[in-house]
């Protein structure tokens, strides 16, 4: 199969280094890798695994995953990683969903199924026997749920194709080689584990480092050790590294580029690394499209600092407005995604596929701005845009200017009913500072019309977190809503 790119790294790369566990430095060659691949799949076949069948893992980020994702590859079956973080009545519901063949176990989990074996306790065959499955690029190979942030977790399902063009997007756009090297510490459970960094990387004949969680010490000596050359986080993990007491004699000087994603990055965090030297760009992705959808410059990435930069080659984005109509350079629209690298859709979930598709675009839910040059501008959330006084808000655009109010950390923005204005802003900051709503609309004041400034706000040392790390905005909204009744002060 032509995205089955490790039988040919294998024979191509041989005893080169793939994988190597950050914690110990146990390290695993290309032909190693190809090896055991095979055999998970025999193992797999014995178990009466084939085509279509699904194979859950319950486990942090081990190399089995990458095993069992080119195992299940070759037999045509589907991989669904849980997220380890979820409960065990979260868990037992998505098995319910996956009707699963088999289960494979963490040492520390557990799940009552009657196909559960835990991977410590597997003994692997020596000999390799099983049927490869015929090629489809169509075929669904990787399940991931989503965050459910916005509702019940939806199961995505990428397949071959959508994989194999983000890896050769990725490899072009970002000019990645058999030189570079790059940490997995984002869970496998997620896109950004398999595919922002380690298959692009590891097609292209590059090593990856499994991390089992992200450390910033740890993630340091890598860097320090010059054993990281590309890599990826979302905005808290590089503010923890910019804070920790190593970084400023961390020699940094083999980081080719850094890349931010899943939130808009504070001004004041990107300028501590770009005064180290590093290339600090921000991207845009998601789970059903890419995940790598932008590309960016170094020189453009300082010149406009919320910008995502251009659509990757072969890759089509449109912004439509609230009637579906296209919107012109300057505008806000929901942006819309065409290419070979969008999903084949939700798992048993044929409303929310068909209301997700326009036409041959997948609407991301995301609005966006494109200037005249073309370069694209994350603004926010379709869902989370309100109303103020008759004119539209989006919260991205308040929280890009708040984060980088001193000391702020993290910045969130939510539309509360108003008797006066139909809607207004209720922002809560992540930050040890005690600030109130008229410093807050001081400092806005030069940046924003005031109609979009926030009316209520709420200082936090702490944001409410889901399973997967994402804020939980139903719980923010929740707690808007009951300290506007215990009458937080309103500005006028």
């Amino acid at each position: 199969m032509w995205f089955d790119f490790l039988a040919e790294n294998a024979s191509r790369f041989g005893d080169r280094i793939a994988l190597e566990q950050a914690g110990d430095g146990a390290t695993m060659t290309y032909a190693a890798m190809d090896r055991l691949a095979d055999r998970w799949a025999t193992y797999l076949h014995q178990l009466g695994v084939g085509e279509g069948d699904r194979v859950v893992v319950l486990a942090t980020n081990r190399a089995e995953h990458l095993h069992l994702f080119f195992a299940c590859l070759r037999l045509g079956a589907l991989l669904v990683p849980l997220n380890y973080r979820l409960s065990p009545a979260e868990w037992t519901q998505q098995l319910d969903h996956i009707e699963a063949t088999c289960v494979l176990l963490g040492a520390d989990f557990h799940l009552d199924h009657p196909a559960a074996f835990y991977l410590d306790l597997v003994t692997l065959p020596e000999t390799t026997a099983f049927v490869a499955a015929p090629v489809d690029p169509q075929r669904p190979l990787l399940m991931l749920f989503t965050s459910g942030s916005s509702g019940c977790p939806k199961g995505v399902l990428l397949h071959g194709a959508m994989l194999g063009a983000n890896i050769v997007q990725t490899r072009l756009n970002w000019e990645l080689d058999s030189r570079d090297a790059s940490s997995t510490h984002a869970p496998f459970f997620h896109t950004g584990g398999y595919n922002v960094l380690t298959l692009p990387l590891l097609q292209a004949g590059g090593r990856i480092l499994l991390v089992d969680c992200f450390q910033p010490d740890q993630i340091l000596d890598l860097m320090n050790a010059g054993k990281i050359t590309v890599f990826f986080g979302v905005p808290t993990m590089f503010d923890l590294l910019a804070r920790h007491a190593a970084f400023a004699g961390c020699d940094l000087s083999q980081l080719r580029f850094v890349i931010s994603g899943g939130a808009p990055c504070q001004q004041a965090v990107m300028q501590v690394w770009r005064e180290r030297g590093v290339c600090f760009r921000q991207g845009f992705g998601m789970t059903e499209v890419g995940p790598n959808c932008f590309t960016i410059d170094d020189a453009t990435a300082r010149r406009k600092p919320a910008a995502v930069g251009w659509p990757m080659l072969g890759t089509c984005m449109l912004l439509l407005d609230e009637d579906d109509q296209p919107v012109g350079d300057g505008g806000v629209g929901e942006l819309c995604i065409a290419g070979p690298h969008l999903c084949a859709g939700y798992r048993n979930n044929a409303a929310s596929t068909a209301s997700a598709r326009h036409g041959q675009f997948w609407r991301t839910g995301d609005l966006a701005q494109r200037d005249a040059q073309g370069c694209y501008t994350i603004v926010g959330r379709k869902k989370e845009m309100y109303i103020s006084g008759g004119e539209n808000v989006f919260p991205g655009e308040v929280v890009r200017h708040l984060i980088n109010m001193a000391d702020v950390r993290d910045a969130h923005v939510i539309g509360v009913p108003d008797q006066r204005w139909g809607e207004v802003g209720f922002a809560f900051l992540l930050t040890e500072q005690s600030y109130d709503v008229a410093a807050v609309r001081a400092f806005l004041e030069p940046h924003l019309s005031r109609y979009k400034h926030p009316r209520h706000l709420v200082c936090l040392t702490e944001l409410p977190l889901l399973a997967n790390g994402k804020v939980n905005r139903k719980a923010l909204t929740e707690t808007a809503l009951k300290t506007i009744q215990a009458g937080v002060q309103y500005a006028s």
